[in-house]
């Protein structure tokens, strides 16, 4: 069954303004016409920059809570990989060059099965990940839920984790033979969270997020 997405939630998207981005004796492109050449001229200033469908988004920094919230992913993710020998698991900022040559993106966390990882010193991975994770936030909601599902959909990701840190939830969707996501569960704080992806990993969701 293909995931129908609430309407209040989901609004339309509108390609977005672009970004305040310093002079260069090349002009930027305009929105939907960004290429992997135009994301190499991006200044190196601490900014997540990315490309989608040749349009650029930029996010700002991330919150306490965003970060604690990858790092406890991470930290259990990286663990369960590790000793199953199942490939690797890597955090922004590392780019991730899709199929579509208009979208560069930095997943928040994102998992390689074995076999496809990265090599010491590539600056990218070329490819579609097997599992994704974007940890939301009021500014990034919006692009993660359906600008970001579509896109990830289209590429063929397998598994796709919408983490909320104000829900205090993680939804997990899988990608159905017909290619579409289909939402294998919404886990809630007091339970335990399950991958059809890594069918073994069980997290509980309450250790994911802030105590305090």
């Amino acid at each position: 069954m293909t995931v129908q997405l609430p309407e209040k939630v989901l609004p339309a998207v509108i390609t977005q303004r672009m970004p305040r981005l310093p002079a260069q004796k090349r002009a930027w492109p305009v929105q939907g016409k960004w290429t992997y050449k135009d994301y190499r001229r991006l200044p190196d200033d601490g900014m997540r920059y990315e490309i989608i469908k040749g349009v650029l988004h930029m996010t700002p920094a991330p919150s306490f809570d965003h970060q604690y919230i990858s790092g406890e992913i991470y930290s259990a993710l990286r663990a369960f990989v590790r000793e199953h020998q199942l490939g690797l698991v890597l955090t922004a900022p590392f780019e991730v060059r899709l199929p579509d040559e208009g979208s560069v993106v930095q997943p928040d966390l994102l998992f390689i099965a074995a076999g496809r990882e990265p090599s010491s010193g590539d600056q990218a991975f070329s490819g579609t990940p097997d599992l994704v994770i974007e940890i939301l936030s009021p500014s990034t909601t919006r692009t993660d839920r359906v600008v970001k599902f579509s896109l990830y959909e289209q590429a063929g990701v397998r598994e796709y984790w919408l983490v909320s840190p104000t829900a205090r939830t993680v939804e997990v969707y899988t990608l159905s033979e017909d290619r579409f996501y289909d939402l294998h569960g919404e886990f809630i704080t007091d339970s335990d969270l399950s991958s059809p992806l890594l069918s073994e990993l069980t997290l509980h969701v309450g250790d994911l997020f802030p105590q305090n």
